[in-house]
C-alpha cells in the first residue's frame, strides 16, 4: 500500500506545489506515494463559507472555528483510519528526522494546515491533533510547513532515491551533520580535493568522513553533539 497523505487546507491549490517535481514527482507518477486535498470551506454551514471567527477573550486576527474542522477532519480521516493526525503548528514539537522515519514507515498521514491566529484548542484535543513544528519562526500558514513536511518524508521512502544509501549518509542520520563533499575538477580556484577522498582507501576515507561530521556538528549544532555523545556511551 503506497503512502497516503491527505491535506486540509483552505489552499488546496498549492499542492502538491514543489512535489510534483524531481524524485518526489516521479514517486507520484509511479504510484509510490499519493496526496490528496480537503477544502476545509467546504464543510461551512452559512452562504458565504465562513470558517473564522474572533478569538474568545478579545485580541488581534481569527480563529479556525472547531465545529468547522472538525467536520472536515472527520470526513478526511474516518473511524478506522490509523494515520496520525498532524496540525502545522509554530507551538509544536520540532520535526525530527526520526519522526519523519516514524511517519515514512507507517501508511500515511493527516495534515491540518492551519490559517489565521491558530485553531480552536477543544478540536486538537478533540481529534487527537498531533502539532508539529518545523522550525522557530512564523509562517502566513501551515502550507509550506506541510510541503516540507512530505518533502522530509517521501524522499526516504522505499525505492523514492535511486541510491539505496542515500540516505544514510545524511545530516541528523546518528544525531551528525552531513560531512563536507567535493567533487572535480581536482583542483578549483587554487584549493584541491583532500587527498584522502583520492586514495581509494575506502577505510581511511569513512574515517575521515567520520571526522568531519564529528567536527562539523560539535562546532554547529552542540545539541546534537551532547545527543551523538550519550548515544555513544
Amino acid at each position: 500500500m503506497p503512502f497516503r497523505a491527505t491535506v486540509l487546507t483552505l489552499y488546496p491549490e498549492m499542492f502538491p506545489g514543489h512535489l510534483q517535481y524531481s524524485l518526489s514527482g516521479k514517486a507520484l507518477e509511479r504510484g509510490q506515494w499519493l496526496i490528496e486535498t480537503v477544502q476545509i470551506r467546504d464543510f461551512a454551514a452559512d452562504r458565504h463559507r465562513t470558517v473564522d471567527d474572533t478569538p474568545a477573550g478579545g485580541g488581534a486576527g481569527m480563529v479556525l472555528k472547531p465545529d468547522i474542522l472538525a467536520s472536515a477532519i472527520d470526513h478526511a480521516s474516518p473511524a478506522g483510519d490509523t494515520r496520525p493526525r498532524l496540525l502545522m503548528s509554530p507551538r509544536g514539537r520540532p520535526l525530527t528526522q526520526n519522526r519523519v522515519r516514524e511517519l515514512a514507515a507507517g501508511d500515511g498521514c493527516v495534515i491540518v494546515c492551519g490559517r489565521f491566529e491558530g485553531v480552536d484548542q477543544r478540536v486538537i484535543e478533540a481529534r487527537g491533533l498531533e502539532e508539529v513544528s518545523i522550525g522557530d519562526y512564523v509562517l502566513s500558514g501551515g502550507e509550506p510547513a506541510a510541503l516540507t513536511l512530505l518533502d522530509a518524508v517521501v524522499r526516504i521512502l522505499p525505492g523514492v532515491m535511486g541510491n539505496a544509501f542515500s540516505g544514510v549518509h545524511e545530516s541528523f542520520e546518528g544525531d551528525l551533520l552531513e560531512h563536507p563533499h567535493y567533487t572535480r575538477p581536482q583542483v578549483f580556484e587554487g584549493k584541491e580535493i583532500p587527498a584522502v577522498l583520492t586514495s581509494g582507501n575506502h577505510a581511511a576515507i569513512e574515517g575521515w568522513r567520520r571526522e568531519q561530521a564529528e567536527e562539523l556538528t560539535r562546532a554547529r549544532r552542540p545539541d546534537l553533539w551532547t545527543a551523538y555523545r550519550r548515544d555513544k556511551t
